[in-house]
């Protein structure tokens, strides 16, 4: 009989359902003792084994020995090379060979401190997007600032991104099908930006049910509805809308408490410990609506509407020393637009896009003091519309051509109006740009060869001038794991925001849109030149990604309620 111990040699305990492999292939475990035994054959080694522990071989002595030895196992280590994911952040983010990245929220994985797929939220997450106050109405690109992003909601541009001044995505989390990014090297038809380009569609890829959707969070109620009018329509709306006029959730206070600490509309309780007294109303809401037909086999028109509107209304009062003070403040923002695109394919090789879109937003705030007397307004506007035409020609497998017109004007309107003392401005300015776009892809996946290079040429009525931008983008597969990127453009830009006052609209929203005058407010102008070598394991993963090279001059609230119908 052959018997022994087998102890860990680290902490010296007993191992559990350790494996004696005997010499005729037969085989004994260890008790939670450790012990085992068996009867000795005509060979004179056994093998010892266990998980998390190297093999043990022994050789059993030849004289009958009635003692059982104890055996220590070396615990066996094992290397794990390094494995960097920083280009992979979930499902539903990808590259594309253009060098843009493309979301898709429906696919989405979890993001660390998301629980739906916001839009803008999720910008934040890839490299060298941020945002220095952590709100989603100031997204910096690279040092860019908010205003020099060029943000399209399917055609339409956004010149309000966020609710509650920045804290919630004004994007309807239930609409975004797909979300591309550019940091560098977009394409030509993407003007008036300095800096990335945020273009979101709403428009689905493949045919989808009918469905509904309801939610409800701390903050807002929303609805979601698709309806398939015949086999070649449908229409789909989407709505959401603050809670805030029939409850104060402990979130809404929370976010109340970071939008307007230190403005005016917290400010004037300091020191206001008499008789003080403050109401607050806050409210937002956002719609959309989107009616798509096809007619025949070749032609489709879509009509995309777009609603955003936040209201604030701040009454404060208090007396101090028998004088009556109070002040009653209002601002409102909003975003308002539409488009109406028509497609058309003509053959298999060519097809044309024409829409026509409109973009108004509107900042006013109004300032009423019982203290002086004094009425105090100010206004910015905003009007956008223009006309676009991009022509589609597939020359062969691997060269495609694409060329087009624009056609944009924008007018901008600021107003100052104030009472004792009297003061009263009004500007309005207007631009009117045209531009005619050439551009050309050749994509060889078989020499993993893609090229793409285009120009805008850019005409400003008002300056009489011309702007180049050219742009490319370069992509070649080294080897199958091996690519390197080059991404190069030159963009301008007429319209911007400024700080005119530090206490501008109460101090909540400091920035106002203006445009340029080519004096003594330049138009902005950027040059960007990016060079990237990545390696890429056929397994899914990105291993590592070796940046080389970049260059730049420019001038939470948990969901407690959902329900949803497949149709």
């Amino acid at each position: 009989m052959v018997c022994g111990y087998v102890f860990s040699n680290t902490d010296k305990k007993p191992i559990e359902n350790a494996n004696i492999n005997l010499p005729n292939k037969t085989q004994t475990r260890t008790d939670s003792n450790g012990y085992f035994e068996f009867i000795k054959g005509q060979e004179n080694t056994f093998l010892i084994t266990h998980i998390g522990f190297g093999t043990k071989k022994i050789t059993v002595p030849n004289t009958n020995s009635k003692n059982c030895p104890q055996i220590f196992l070396e615990p066996e280590i094992t290397e794990l090379h390094e494995i960097k994911t920083n280009a992979i952040l979930a499902s539903g983010i990808s590259k594309n060979i253009d060098g843009s990245f493309e979301i898709k929220p429906k696919k989405f994985g979890i993001l660390p401190g998301l629980i739906e797929p916001d839009a803008l939220q999720t910008m934040q997450q890839i490299p060298g997007v941020n945002s220095i106050d952590e709100s989603v109405s100031s997204i910096n690109v690279r040092g860019g600032t908010h205003d020099q992003n060029l943000f399209l909601w399917n055609g339409i541009r956004m010149y309000q991104t966020g609710h509650f001044f920045g804290l919630i995505s004004v994007f309807n989390p239930n609409l975004a099908h797909t979300i591309s990014i550019y940091k560098n090297g977009s394409s030509a038809f993407y003007g008036e930006s300095v800096s990335s380009v945020v273009a979101i569609s709403s428009t689905p890829e493949t045919v989808e049910k009918n469905s509904f959707s309801a939610g409800i969070n701390m903050i807002n109620a929303d609805i979601y509805a698709k309806y398939n009018l015949s086999k070649k329509s449908y229409i789909e709306i989407s709505a959401r809308k603050s809670i805030t006029d029939f409850v104060e959730t402990p979130t809404y206070k929370e976010y109340f408490n970071k939008v307007f600490q230190n403005t005016t509309i917290t400010d004037f309780s300091d020191k206001q410990n008499v008789d003080y007294r403050s109401d607050k109303k806050f409210g937002f809401y956002d719609a959309t609506l989107k009616y798509a037909q096809k007619i025949g086999e070749k032609d489709q028109i879509i009509l995309d509407l777009i609603t955003i509107k936040d209201n604030l209304e701040v009454f404060q009062s208090a007396t101090v020393y028998d004088i009556f003070r109070s002040e009653n403040n209002t601002l409102r923002q909003q975003n308002y637009g539409g488009n109406l695109a028509w497609k058309r394919n003509w053959n298999r090789f060519n097809t044309t896009k024409i829409n026509v879109y409109n973009s108004a937003y509107e900042l006013l705030a109004n300032q009423n003091t019982t203290f002086g007397n004094q009425i105090v307004i100010q206004e910015n506007k905003v009007n956008n519309n223009g006309i676009n035409l991009e022509n589609n020609h597939i020359i062969n497998s691997k060269f495609i051509l694409n060329d087009g017109y624009q056609f944009n004007e924008i007018g901008v309107t600021n107003l100052e109006d104030v009472t004792n003392p009297d003061f009263y401005r009004k500007v309005k300015d207007v631009l009117r740009t045209h531009a005619l776009i050439l551009e050309g892809k050749y994509n060889d996946t078989l020499s993993r060869v893609y090229f793409k290079a285009g120009t805008r040429l850019n005409y400003i009525e008002k300056f009489k001038k011309f702007i180049a931008e050219p742009r490319i983008q370069f992509g070649y597969g080294i080897t199958k794991d091996l690519n390197l990127e080059l991404l190069g453009e030159l963009k301008s830009q007429n319209s911007q925001q400024i700080i005119d006052l530090q206490k501008d609209y109460f101090g909540i929203e400091k920035r106002r849109w203006i445009i340029s005058n080519d004096s003594t407010i330049p138009i902005q102008k950027s040059k960007q030149l990016s060079l990237n070598l990545s390696y890429e394991k056929k397994a899914g993963c990105l291993i590592s990604k070796i940046f080389i090279k970049e260059y730049q001059e420019s001038q939470l609230p948990a969901k407690v309620f959902r329900i949803n119908w497949n149709l």
